[in-house]
């Protein structure tokens, strides 16, 4: 009986200073000091989202350079030691809604084949405050590889068109090829598996295709790059930003200075009404709201309407199809017409763009430079003029 007893007691005090030593791990993993920056989880489980606890006390003076949103400092130095983020977005119907498009700071958009839109959101200011969702991601094409360059981003993407070995494929329209010649920094889905990228056959209320189920997520794809040495500095400490030009910001107009133009509808393809874009102007909040075939179009993690703060309309050159894939090709280097919609106002400009890794610039009709205002940008892609009314 006394072997049992000196056994239970031993045992006890082993249980409990092993429960204690896991209660002070837990604790000083979690009971930080100010300013109450959370660490986030990294190859999380496809339900949970990751996110960073920040002091709303602290001023948000730190100026996003891609979209001149104010941050606060403790976002800011988690986001200057990763480079922007790049991932392809599709737009057919049966992908919609999607996730994540709210959070990019900047979102590109160009047809794709059967003169469907695709999207590329450029993610870098957002990052530290979630895990956030992708999806569903889609294949490469040559158009945003030019505009991937501009940021030296990181690429997320499924696929993409055309192999430097694939005789099927006009070799304009190689995405996969210039992407390895150009050694842009690759997170191709299919050299990840899960659970930074997966498909989710039940992310939508309704049964969709396999090609519209790929999700992945922004910290996971930030870890993977930080494993193959693309921080801020690339692998031979060159920063991302060394030769990145910073586009001019400015705060809201006051309500008064605030113009009537309160729409903006684009037509991508003549008989496409799916993807007839309208951007309607509010007012009091100063933003434009998005709708696409007629209804408001929403992201499907926080089920609010797509906004942006400026909407530019780049008309730019189409080429195709060029091949029996129906790639398409559109003018990305050189400079054309633009037009810009920002408080309630249009701008008739012009675009430019000098080399692959050259910034596009934007200039009013006096050949100023346009100052954005602070907030999300869209870039609308289409060849002419009398495709957009306003």
């Amino acid at each position: 009986m006394k072997k049992i007893s000196i056994f239970k007691i031993l045992l006890g005090l082993a249980l409990y200073f092993i429960s204690s030593g896991i209660s002070y791990a837990a604790f000083n993993l979690t009971n930080l000091s100010p300013p109450y920056i959370t660490a986030s989880l990294l190859n999380v489980s496809p339900s949970t989202k990751a996110k960073y606890k920040v002091d709303p006390s602290v001023p948000r003076d730190q100026v996003c350079p891609l979209n001149g949103v104010k941050y606060t400092k403790q976002e800011s130095d988690i986001y200057d030691g990763r480079r922007p983020l790049a991932v392809m977005i599709e737009n057919s119907e049966d992908s919609r809604p999607q996730s994540g498009v709210s959070r990019a700071d900047i979102v590109y958009e160009a047809i794709a084949e059967g003169w469907i839109t695709r999207w590329m959101g450029i993610f870098y200011c957002n990052t530290p405050m979630e895990n956030i969702v992708f999806a569903p991601v889609r294949s490469a094409r040559t158009y945003f590889v030019d505009w991937v360059s501009e940021y030296d981003a990181l690429y997320n993407h499924v696929g993409g068109a055309g192999r430097c070995n694939d005789d099927t494929v006009d070799t304009r329209a190689k995405a996969l090829c210039q992407i390895d010649r150009f050694g842009i920094k690759d997170l191709d889905q299919f050299s990840i598996g899960f659970p930074d990228c997966y498909r989710n056959p039940d992310r939508l209320d309704h049964p969709v295709a396999t090609e519209h189920t790929m999700v992945c997520f922004s910290e996971n794809l930030y870890k993977i790059a930080e494993k193959r040495d693309w921080t801020n500095v690339d692998d031979k400490d060159i920063p991302w930003d060394k030769n990145f030009h910073e586009w001019q910001f400015k705060d809201n107009p006051k309500a008064d200075e605030r113009g009537s133009t309160n729409s903006v509808k684009i037509t991508f393809a003549k008989g496409y009404d799916s993807y007839i874009t309208d951007w309607n102007y509010d007012r009091e909040s100063n933003s434009y709201k998005r709708s696409t075939g007629g209804k408001i179009h929403l992201d499907l993690e926080t089920k609010e309407p797509l906004t942006a703060k400026n909407i530019v309309i780049q008309l730019s050159k189409i080429t195709g199809p060029v091949d029996d894939h129906a790639h398409i090709l559109y003018q990305t280097i050189g400079n054309g017409k633009a037009l810009i919609f920002q408080d309630g106002k249009a701008i008739v400009g012009t675009w430019s763009k000098k080399s692959r890794i050259g910034r596009t610039n934007y200039y009013d009709n006096l050949g100023k430079e346009i100052i954005f205002t602070r907030g999300a940008i869209w870039i609308e892609l289409v060849p002419g003029e009398d495709q957009v009314v306003y």
